[in-house]
């Protein structure tokens, strides 16, 4: 049996008692949160984000580069003004590098289809914040007036540590 076998029923017992009602399309508070997609991290229960308040992006390694469309498409259309990035410690991207994947997908796939595809792996945590919070920053479909702040969550006690604000 799969897991997705009960996501009707789960989702049915969420619809009848923690599903806040409808939300207006804009995120309430005004803030986009980009985070890591590992599932030992929820961004909207750590920081303590309720439905209808921000727009979560999730990606590996939660980078700035990859949510680009996403953050531009939240400010542009729906009025964020707010970015938190937010990473991890014990953080697969920093378990491998390009050349480490390329050659798995070679190996495992039996083709060469990624040899082009970066796969953003960052070889220290903190340095990715800033550099993330400096990609922002310097972008120009970023809103100059954002603030822009970085943290990095801590798998081992689920506290938050502020790296860098812009």
């Amino acid at each position: 049996m799969s897991y997705s076998d009960g996501f009707a029923e789960r989702n049915a017992a969420f619809a009848a008692t923690a599903f806040p009602g409808p939300q207006p399309l804009p995120p309430a508070k005004h803030i986009a949160v980009v985070a890591c997609m590992d599932a030992r991290l929820d961004p909207r229960k750590a920081l303590g984000i309720e439905i209808g308040d921000a727009h979560v992006i999730a990606n590996a390694g939660g980078l700035a580069k990859d949510a680009l469309r996403s953050l531009i498409i939240s400010q542009q259309l729906l009025g964020t003004r707010e970015i938190h990035i937010v990473h991890h410690t014990d953080c697969g991207m920093v378990t491998f590098t390009n050349d480490v994947l390329h050659a798995k997908l070679v190996s495992d796939l039996h083709t060469h289809a990624g040899d082009n595809i970066d796969f953003l792996p960052f070889p220290e945590l903190e340095a990715s914040v800033r550099d993330d919070v400096a990609f922002l920053r310097g972008h120009e479909l970023i809103l100059k007036e954002s603030k822009i702040v970085g943290w990095v969550y801590q798998i081992e006690d689920g506290k938050v540590r502020k790296v860098v604000e812009a």
